[in-house]
């Protein structure tokens, strides 16, 4: 658990001394990602903490529920605007991902 609150740690310090939008916790996540995909941080290491992270990911939630319980009305007011988002956006991907898919599988049989 000392390597991800390292990371993230790293993170949040990158955010601030770049003064960046991206959130901090996001940085620390590519940082290890960046530390298992170089073979720097084997995943055995991480494993015991992401597990526990999986395990308690339900209480993650409970602030965000409680924001979306205390912004009801504006989310209430934007909902058109969302969903048109949501949709547009799972449409976008999926037909994306069908054409690459579809590329991908007609150029191995060329």
């Amino acid at each position: 658990m000392g390597l991800v609150s390292l990371c993230l740690l790293a993170g949040i310090n990158i955010q601030h001394l770049l003064e960046t939008s991206i959130p901090g916790s996001i940085i620390g996540m590519m940082i290890l990602f960046g530390l298992m995909t170089s073979g720097l941080v084997p995943s055995d290491w991480i494993r015991p903490s992401a597990n526990l992270f999986i395990r308690y990911m339900v209480l993650f939630f409970v602030p965000v529920s409680v924001g979306i319980i205390d912004h009801f009305d504006m989310l209430i007011s934007n909902a058109t605007n969302i969903l048109i988002t949501t949709v547009g956006g799972t449409l976008i991907v999926l037909v994306i991902t069908g054409l690459i898919l579809q590329h991908l599988l007609d150029g191995g049989n060329k």
